[in-house]
């Protein structure tokens, strides 16, 4: 049986015509409860006073923040995470940190954990064995907030090597087997998982009990929903038909202002 899910909004890609702080506000005024954005700062580390910040903007918005990224290294450069990089360990754990004190500042319960991109001239299994360990150490920092590490595939990057949701929960899996931690989940993101062939059919019946948050662009494009030729809203009623109550983040890249593009929310249509 299916029932509506809550949806939210991921400031990192949307309402970003505002400066980042006057965001949580704008999502709010368009009838968002709750948001999440990938690493809002610059560096792994930022300044008491840019987390205090951000923070002070979530809440006096009286919005919810229902999901964060780790640090990622330089997006806009090609990185796509420092899980599996080699020799970043302790920028990684340094990070950890701040996204515990953030989660628990504003009661975040996941928490996104981009891979990494393949490394020229390190070996795989080198980069896997560094992915493990760090996945570990995220999993246990976070569950002492209550929180979920999340793993997922990304379109778009040929180095990124998780690109089905087959790869990411074998990497969960050994994390599992190898370090016993057990708060780790797939992000189900439908446009990168459609975008890089998997079926989502299959993914939501093989999966299901391994998706702990779900994300939504449509495809070709990664815009609003309504603008490609993905059936969103028919597979977002299969997840919750399985059994998933979180939220459903609007993670796309808008054709117009932010704001005109949200025709296709429940309250809209």
């Amino acid at each position: 049986m299916t029932q509506p899910l809550p949806y939210a909004v991921n400031l990192s890609i949307l309402f970003t015509e505002l400066p980042l702080l006057d965001r949580p506000a704008a999502a709010k005024t368009a009838g968002f409860d709750a948001v999440e954005f990938w690493w809002p700062f610059a560096t792994a580390t930022p300044a008491d006073a840019e987390i205090d910040a951000f923070a002070e903007a979530i809440e006096q918005a009286g919005v919810r923040l229902i999901g964060l990224n780790f640090f990622a290294g330089d997006m806009a450069g090609g990185d796509r995470g420092l899980v599996s990089w080699p020799g970043r360990e302790q920028e990684f754990a340094d990070n950890v940190e701040a996204v515990v004190r953030i989660g628990s500042r504003l009661g975040c319960p996941a928490f996104n954990a981009l891979y990494g991109n393949r490394i020229e001239g390190q070996e795989s299994g080198a980069q896997d064995e560094v992915a493990i360990r760090n996945l570990a150490l995220a999993g246990r920092s976070v569950a002492e907030i209550g929180g979920t590490v999340l793993l997922e595939p990304v379109s778009g990057v040929p180095a990124y090597p998780l690109k089905t949701a087959e790869d990411v929960v074998g990497v969960l899996d050994r994390v599992r087997e190898t370090q016993g931690v057990t708060n780790l989940g797939l992000l189900a993101d439908l446009y990168h998982l459609t975008v890089n062939g998997d079926d989502l059919d299959k993914v939501i019946a093989n999966y299901a009990t391994r998706i702990a948050h779900v994300q939504i662009a449509d495809a070709p494009g990664r815009h609003e929903p309504g603008s490609g030729e993905l059936d969103i809203f028919g597979y977002v009623d299969k997840i919750s038909g399985t059994g998933y109550r979180g939220h459903v983040a609007a993670e796309y890249v808008p054709t117009g202002a932010s704001a005109d593009s949200l025709g296709w929310l429940p309250t809209a249509r």
